[in-house]
């Protein structure tokens, strides 16, 4: 999963649609994730970044992760 082209991303976390004019904020999780996934990271990859990076456990992430790709998905930033 990647972001759509029209996406752009600052290294604060500020997220910008060009296609929409919309705009978002990112905390430094979801920032972490955008920047994975923009990188071309699997699933599993962010799972163990975030597992070794964080104090969180693997169930915890995952629920959030999953909330915040459905929220990416809702807004129709990411690539179907």
């Amino acid at each position: 999963m990647k972001l759509k082209n029209n996406i752009a991303v600052s290294e604060s976390g500020f997220v910008f649609d060009a296609g929409t004019g919309e705009s978002y904020s990112l905390n430094p999780v979801g920032a972490d994730i955008i920047k994975l996934m923009n990188e071309g990271k699997s699933q599993e990859e962010i799972l163990a970044f975030f597992l070794e990076n964080y104090d969180v456990t693997q169930g915890i992430f995952e629920s959030a992760y999953f909330d915040f790709i459905s929220t990416l998905n809702q807004f129709n930033l990411v690539e179907r």
